[in-house]
């Protein structure tokens, strides 16, 4: 009797590999949640623009995780999703927010590192929508986010403060971020108040800037969020050196710095409760 060849019955055994041709409704193939609408509220998340950081001369854009982790928490809720920006076009992360960034600053973070390598989710970033040319009735809250960029050309942005504004006066969750909180500052309300007077906020730390400044060995901000909120009127608060904290008053929720996203995200959809 002949002997079988090992690669032979290897060639008969090899599994037939599924393909998008194979599989039916692979489309409709997610985790089932439970929700109380059919119609799923629309979230808008606001990033910043590339720009040159005045301080270091580094270009700067975005923080990653402050988009994907409440982008992962609004998408597993199933609501529908427009990233937009104060002046449209392509927008860019901070090199460091990246986790495949050769200095590991945010090596951990697997949900940014899946958006990333998404190729339909980077194509979100390619041209997105210029803030002033939305119908803000469209959206139930706004989410902006943080990273290098915001603290220089969020503060003075007219369109963002308008936006924040809209939202929050029209009774909206009204949500913001690490030094993304940076457009708030100077955010006033319809009667000539400062929104934040008399609220209690958080954003990017002192002891966070702290720590920033000494590993690279610069100040790296034009100025503290934790200080200019407190020249407003702010009850500024936080949960402590680099922990995930979020805090809501009222409709207006925000997050201390990168590792708060999931929280703010959950604080949006506490809010909308549904």
């Amino acid at each position: 009797m002949a002997p079988h060849h090992a690669s032979s019955v290897t060639e008969r055994r090899r599994p037939v590999k599924a393909t998008a041709e194979s599989v039916q409704n692979a489309d409709q193939h997610q985790e089932v949640v439970d929700v109380t609408t059919t119609k799923r509220p629309k979230i808008l998340m606001v990033v910043a623009n590339p720009t040159i950081a005045t301080t270091t001369g580094w270009p700067v854009g975005f923080w990653a995780s402050e988009l994907t982790h409440p982008y992962y928490a609004f998408k597993r809720a199933r609501y529908d999703v427009v990233i937009a920006s104060p002046n449209g076009g392509k927008v860019e992360v901070d090199g460091l927010s990246d986790p495949r960034d050769v200095s590991k600053w945010s090596a951990e973070d697997l949900i940014s590192m899946g958006f990333l390598c998404t190729p339909e989710l980077v194509a979100l970033l390619e041209n997105t929508p210029r803030l002033a040319d939305l119908d803000l009735n469209e959206f139930a809250a706004v989410v902006v986010c943080g990273g290098l960029a915001p603290m220089f050309q969020f503060r003075e942005n007219v369109d963002l403060k308008r936006t924040i504004v809209a939202f929050f006066e029209a009774e909206k969750p009204t949500a913001v971020l690490c030094h993304g909180v940076s457009a708030l500052i100077d955010v006033r309300l319809s009667d000539g108040s400062y929104l934040v007077q008399g609220r209690t906020v958080t954003g990017f730390s002192n002891n966070e800037e702290d720590f920033s400044d000494k590993a690279v060995g610069q100040r790296v901000m034009p100025f503290r969020i934790e200080d200019e909120l407190r020249k407003r009127g702010a009850n500024y608060t936080q949960g402590g050196l680099f922990k995930a904290f979020a805090v809501r008053d009222g409709r207006l929720i925000t997050g201390q710095q990168q590792y708060s996203g999931a929280k703010v995200g959950e604080a949006v959809i506490a809010a909308l409760g549904v």
